[in-house]
């Protein structure tokens, strides 16, 4: 134990020995210090510069040595970083050194110091650090002016995705300040009381134009801000290549890559650099880059592109042979010539390579838009190619491209050049169909043809020729010229048998003929029609082979069979096939096609076989039919919609359903219940016959209200529910009543129309017209020779039949038992002598009751007065004497009858008295002579009227009348 003691004694004893030898020699200085520090600020690019010396170096001596540096921040004591930097030192040389801050230099201040050693071989002993060289502050607070806010670093350029420190600087002491990114508030640290510091991570492109930072005040105008530019990184050159086209320029080419959006603000570079010669060239182009070949032909190349700018540097390589990288100009000066029908020469020049290459080119033939032909033909100055197995009147497009033959590099563009063949005589028969129709004892022919197609024309087709040949007199032709491109035309023949040849011309020459025959009748009506399925890809039709010679089928259909034009299409096939399908673009859901399918005998007749019917696809009915009701009973009506066309529906009609609503609800043996979209519920009819288009609905209550629809259904649905029909039932009394009303009315309009059909014998007989005396046919008995013209008598010319003398006894007191009254006498006027027989004078009354009313007039009758006889009067030969005596007779007899119980009534002389009188009428009374008609009547109360003293022949007679008698 005391020997270890002993020796670890003494192994620290040495040790502290060394340390302080070592000590001396490092308080020694350092002959090559670093001397003459000066630093210097780039506030742009927020760097350091420092530039020093080193003294005691010989002129021509050179020593390695490494400068350590040392940087602190706001204090000596607060190192933020430590480094060394290397180089090679000579006599007298300044040496420079830069440093890049990340918080901006304006922000706070900087301390810096450096020491150096020697690190050469040659002085192995001078390997220990100098002395520290004094701190040099950098402030440059001091310079940025006395504004309240600043904000840095200003306009500095970043790459995408990297990390930026941001600081303001306040000479306020107002701590309430706030920063923004793009609006956003950032949290920061405080480096001092006026200064504080930003840390963004990471940051992204957002615009061209940078991105905006800003700092304010809070509650004070104080803003500042500075805008960031952030560049998307810049990216290394693709596909970097370089060739030649004529052995003398190399084009090299390279995609840039995308964009750093900062094109402005951060401009970038392409550089050319070949290491065997040493050439650098800087391009003009960011995507592309010429380079002239050497003179003394060298072969390999050595490319280096560099692309670089403020932020980044990137660079690719690229070696080559320069005879492997030959791109051949594209050929010119493409002919044909010797073009025929069926061949050309085409003929083509390149752009000449040098003596020693051989071109390989290729030919591509195209036809109808795709290649038909590929040919390669080696090539020095002039290529030739013959192409053959051409089409007539055809137009061919020919292209050829060129490349290196013996290192293939690239192929040239394409020459392209058109040309057409000569035409020919049309290969092909026309394809013909025909459409028969019998109007009027007439044959009607409408022939359709398809155009040729440009292989099968050979050229333009000019018109087409019809031969038209009489079967029954083969002498009879008809020959017609269609000018293209019509595809139709129309025959007008007789119903006898006809040959049709159809024939197409161009320039050249005439097809073969199409033949067809055409038969009087074409005996279609007997075949019966199938219905047919359509799908996505057609109509599948197929039929029965028939027995015998046939030289094939034709199925004939219209693309349009809703228009009146039809737009009539036909298919010709072998006489083997008994199948195919029929598709065509114009074909749409919904609509009905019909197909006839004929067959074509050895003689060119077409006959029916089979009419098919089909749509390509089915879909619900699109209408409903109109519906009549009739028969409206109060049990039942019917229904009907014969009008309605199951032909012109988008699918085959299945039958319909009868639809009826009440509201009971119950549905009748027949019926099943339904419910409509709407969820009301009702009974539905079906009807299973789609012939069938009427329909009785039975079992219904009087007087009850029903609603009804009818709608077609088909395999895919049923019509549309529209509006129902309303109906009410009548009650069950009222077609008794109907049948019994109706000929009531029916009579009596019959009678009605019967009266005034016979009105007129009706008014003559139940109510006459009242006499006019001015139109009396008496006039016409009286022939006055000293007035011819007379029309109305005069009182001297007429006497009086009879006079009756009426009497009348009033009062309700008079006895029943009391004797009756005393029978009229009658009081006769006659002629003086009985056996005159001319027209003798009479006496007339002027009659005015005929035109007003007397206070209490009856019936006309006779008119009474007192009974005299006719002795009493005399014979009066005059009218004078006779009114005279007719006044003295009526006045005294009405003096003896009492008031109010005697009229005056008037007897005509025509008239006779009335039945109930005739016993009391003298058994012979005198006759009457006719006589003109009657003047008016007058009758005067007797205390007004006084006979007149006049004597003159027209005085009228006047009868005067007590109170209380009454005048007729």
């Amino acid at each position: 134990m005391a020997v270890f003691s002993v020796f670890q004694t003494t192994f620290l004893l040495a040790l502290l020995s060394l340390r302080t030898h070592q000590s001396e020699v490092l308080s020694e200085p350092l002959p090559w210090a670093p001397e003459s520090l000066k630093v210097s600020i780039n506030s742009t690019h927020q760097c350091l510069h420092l530039q020093w010396s080193v003294h005691n170096l010989a002129y021509h001596q050179e020593l390695k040595m490494v400068f350590q540096i040392e940087i602190s921040r706001i204090k000596t004591s607060n190192v933020i970083w430590v480094g060394n930097y290397s180089t090679t030192v000579k006599g007298n040389q300044v040496l420079h050194w830069s440093w890049e801050s990340k918080l901006p230099l304006e922000c706070a201040k900087h301390f810096i110091r450096m020491r150096s050693a020697v690190d050469d071989a040659t002085t192995p002993e001078q390997r220990f650090w100098s002395n520290w060289s004094s701190w040099e502050e950098v402030d440059v607070q001091n310079s940025l002016g006395h504004e309240p806010l600043l904000v840095f670093p200003k306009d500095k350029l970043v790459e995408e995705g990297s990390n930026v420190t941001i600081c303001y600087v306040s000479r306020s002491q107002q701590n309430n300040i706030s920063c923004y990114l793009e609006g956003v508030r950032m949290q920061g640290q405080q480096l001092d009381p006026n200064v504080s510091m930003f840390n963004l991570h990471d940051v992204a492109f957002i615009r061209e134009t940078g991105t905006n930072i800003y700092c304010k005040v809070d509650r004070g105008d104080d803003i500042k801000g500075i805008v960031l530019f952030v560049s998307k990184i810049l990216e290394e050159p693709k596909d970097f290549s370089c060739e030649t086209r004529d052995l003398q320029t190399l084009s090299c080419t390279w995609d840039p890559g995308r964009d750093t959006g900062l094109l402005k603000q951060l401009p970038q570079s392409y550089t050319l650099f070949e290491s065997f010669s040493g050439k650098k060239t800087l391009c003009k182009h960011k995507s592309w880059c010429n380079w002239q070949v050497a003179p003394e032909s060298q072969e390999m190349y050595n490319f280096t592109l560099t692309a670089e700018n403020y932020l980044r540097k990137r660079s690719v390589h690229i070696l080559f042979n320069l005879a492997h990288r030959v791109h051949p100009m594209a050929p010119f000066n493409v002919l044909f010539k010797d073009v025929s029908v069926t061949n050309a020469t085409m003929t083509w020049k390149v752009h000449s390579t040098g003596n020693y290459y051989t071109l390989l080119c290729q030919v591509e033939l195209y036809g109808e838009g795709k290649v038909i032909q590929k040919h390669n033909v080696s090539v020095k100055v002039n290529g030739e190619l013959v192409l053959s197995g051409l089409e007539p009147d055809t137009e061919y497009s020919a292209q050829v491209r060129c490349a290196n033959a013996n290192h293939f590099w690239k192929w040239s563009e394409w020459t392209r050049q058109n040309f057409t063949t000569v035409e020919a005589a049309p290969s092909e028969a026309p394809d013909v169909w025909r459409n028969v129709k019998s109007v009027q004892g007439y044959c009607v022919v409408t022939l359709f043809w398809k155009p040729l197609s440009r292989l099968q024309a050979n050229g333009e087709i000019l018109f087409y020729n019809i031969v038209v040949k009489d079967l029954d007199r083969p002498s009879g032709l008809q020959l017609l010229s269609v000018p293209a491109p019509a595809n139709r035309t129309e025959l007008t023949l007789d119903q006898r048998s006809y040959q049709i040849r159809v024939t197409a011309n161009n320039s050249v020459g005439t097809s073969p003929a199409s033949v067809l025959v055409v038969s009087g009748d074409p005996g279609d009506e007997e075949v019966e029609e199938e219905r047919v399925k359509g799908t996505e890809g057609g109509f599948s039709l197929s039929w029965k082979p028939q027995p015998g010679n046939i030289t094939g089928y034709v199925v004939e259909w219209c693309d349009r069979p809703r228009d009146p034009l039809c737009d009539l299409q036909w298919k010709h096939l072998a006489p083997n096939t008994t199948s195919t399908v029929i598709g065509s673009d114009a074909f749409r859901p919904g609509v009905r096609y019909n197909f006839r399918i004929y067959g074509i005998s050895t003689e060119m007749v077409p006959y029916l076989l089979e009419k098919k019917t089909g749509y390509s696809q089915e879909l619900a009915p699109s209408d409903n039919p109109r519906v009549v009701m009739s028969n409206l009973t109060s049990h039942s009506f019917t229904l009907s919609w014969k009008d309605y066309s199951t032909e012109s529906q988008p699918s085959f009609i299945r039958g319909y359903h009868v639809y009826l609503k009440s509201k009971a609800g119950q549905c009748h043996p027949g019926s099943e219940k339904a419910v409509l979209s709407d969820d009301s519920v009702c009974c539905k009819y079906k009807i299973d016959d789609p012939k069938q288009k009427t329909f009785v609905v039975g079992n219904l209550q009087p007087e009850s209200f029903y609603e009804f629809l009818v709608t077609p259904y088909s395999a895919v649905g049923e019509g549309p529910h529209g509006a129902f029909t309303k109906v009410t039932t009548p009650d069950e009394y009222s077609p008794m009543l109907i049948r019994i009303i109706l000929p009531m009315i029916f009579c009596i309009l019959l009678i009605m129309i019967l009266c005034y059909l016979k009105s007129q014998w009706m008014k003559e007989k139940c109510y006459p017209d009242i006499p006019d005396p001015y139109k009396s046919s008496v006039l016409s008995l009286i022939k006055s020779k000293e007035n011819p013209r007379l029309t109305i008598m005069n009182i001297k010319d007429c006497v009086p039949d009879t006079i009756e003398v009426v009497n009348k006894h009033e009062g309700t007191g008079k006895s029943p038992t009391e004797p009756e009254a005393a029978k009229p006498t009658y009081l006769y006027l006659l002629p003086a002598e009985e056996s005159y027989s001319g027209p003798g004078p009479c006496i007339c009354f002027e009659n005015f009751t005929y035109n007003q009313a007397a206070s209490d007039s009856a019936s006309c009758g006779h008119v009474p007065v007192p009974t005299k006889a006719p002795s009493q009067l005399g014979l009066l030969t005059s009218s004078e004497n006779l009114l005279t005596a007719l006044e003295k007779n009526c006045m005294n007899s009405l003096e003896e009858i009492p008031a109010g119980e005697s009229s005056l009534n008037y007897v005509s002389q025509v008239a006779s008295p009335m039945s109930g009188e005739k016993s009391s009428l003298p058994t012979n009374p005198p006759q009457p002579e006719l006589c003109s008609e009657y003047k008016m009547q007058m009758a005067i109360p007797l205390g007004l009227a006084a006979p007149s003293s006049s004597g003159s022949s027209s005085l009228s007679s006047i009868t005067l009348l007590d109170e209380g008698e009454h005048y007729h």
